[in-house]
């Protein structure tokens, strides 16, 4: 079977990746593929974060085995953890932590299960807009963009898309309350 993962950004509202990788690939293949593709270098502390439908952390894919994961937490390498392990319906959640040390991500949802097609290497099928940098300094940013750092710190700290937005990507519209920001804190 195939997933059709679609990626996307907060701080970019035009870029859009839409994904077709095998479901018994590994979390490392699809991390290689979102590193190509947006032109980022690899980070030791990148991760895949799975949500619930809320955006709510439930579990970690971590690159490297990591000192900051809790005790009680179970380590998924990305080199040993097939996408099927954690995703297998339509419309559940993950996010990208393509920075980590700036704390920005990519929001990503599984769109579509193909059934009756494999892939031997994930691509992207559908490409909309440019990847954001990967590492932002305020001087980086463009006027309109300086107002909207992806690097959230609390509920409510401004966000990078205007409530309403009829722009923005998905079926139903953007609402911050629905991420659960503390999720998305990476303790270093």
């Amino acid at each position: 079977m195939t997933f059709k993962l679609t990626l996307f950004s907060q701080e970019k509202e035009d870029f859009v990746l839409e994904i077709l990788i095998d479901s018994d690939a590994r979390f490392s293949e699809l991390h290689q593929l979102i590193l190509s593709d947006c032109d980022y270098k690899e980070h030791p502390k990148q991760c895949f974060l799975i949500c619930d439908e809320e955006w709510r952390v439930k579990q970690r894919v971590c690159l490297h085995d990591s000192e900051d994961v809790g005790y009680d937490e179970d380590i998924n390498l990305m080199s040993r953890t097939s996408i099927s392990d954690f995703l297998e319906d339509e419309g559940q959640r993950l996010a990208y932590v393509f920075d980590p040390d700036g704390k920005r991500f990519f929001l990503m949802e599984l769109t579509e299960n193909v059934f009756g097609r494999t892939e031997k290497k994930a691509f992207v099928n559908r490409r909309h807009g440019k990847a954001p940098l990967q590492t932002t300094s305020i001087t980086d940013l463009s006027p309109e963009e300086e107002g909207s750092s992806a690097a959230f710190s609390s509920p409510g700290s401004g966000g990078d898309t205007e409530e309403g937005d009829e722009s923005f990507y998905g079926d139903e519209g953007f609402e911050e309350e629905e991420l659960d920001m503390e999720g998305y804190e990476i303790e270093e």
